[in-house]
């Protein structure tokens, strides 16, 4: 008997390293850990309809050679992810704002919440994501609460009590450590040669 559990102690130890280390191999981190997250409104909307304006179809289109990749400290960033605000009623202009990229990129736009679900977005987002770049395009009336919900800023951010109605160049950077916590926030003018006014 002794001797039969010295020949199946070596595959018993084996078997039972293997079993506790599969979960902390196979577990990928998710969430926000070592994410970066970009924030920009959608493109210009046109005086009537739910639609772009002939600026903001040539926004959204310059978009998609704008982040593919998006040079950033000299970095290369490319979103992994899209996502924008549920279509509503009165607009579709986040999604359309994010098509040609979408498109060049071959990736879907997911569109949970709605505009006001920002605090919903960002739980989502923390909980489980994977990807290292997130570009989101949302209406500018909520954009103050998502950089919030982030654990922003918004009025040092933009500088401004809310997000100004005719403004929509502003590209809003969110880093996140290894933790998922915020270490960089900041907001940048999106370069006006592509996007003559």
């Amino acid at each position: 008997m002794l001797k039969l559990l010295q020949t199946l102690l070596p595959g018993v130890l084996a078997c039972s390293a293997l079993i506790l280390a599969t979960p902390a191999m196979a577990h990928k981190e998710v969430g926000l850990s070592d994410v970066t997250v970009l924030i920009v409104r959608h493109a210009e909307k046109p005086d009537q309809g739910r639609g772009l304006s002939p600026a903001g179809e040539h926004r959204a289109q310059a978009y998609a050679s704008y982040f593919d990749p998006l040079s950033l400290d000299g970095s290369q960033l490319t979103p992994q992810r899209l996502i924008a605000t549920r279509d509503s009623k009165e607009s579709d202009r986040p999604r359309l704002t994010l098509t040609p990229l979408s498109q060049r990129l071959e990736l879907p736009i997911e569109q949970p919440y709605a505009d006001e679900e920002v605090d919903q977005l960002v739980k989502s987002l923390g909980k489980d994501n994977s990807a290292p770049v997130v570009l989101i395009a949302w209406h500018h009336g909520h954009i103050d609460n998502l950089i919030e919900a982030f654990g922003g800023d918004a009025k040092k951010l933009t500088g401004q009590k809310h997000w100004p109605e005719a403004v929509y160049d502003w590209l809003i950077v969110l880093r996140f450590d290894h933790k998922g916590q915020l270490i960089e926030s900041r907001s940048e003018k999106i370069q006006e040669p592509l996007f003559p006014g």
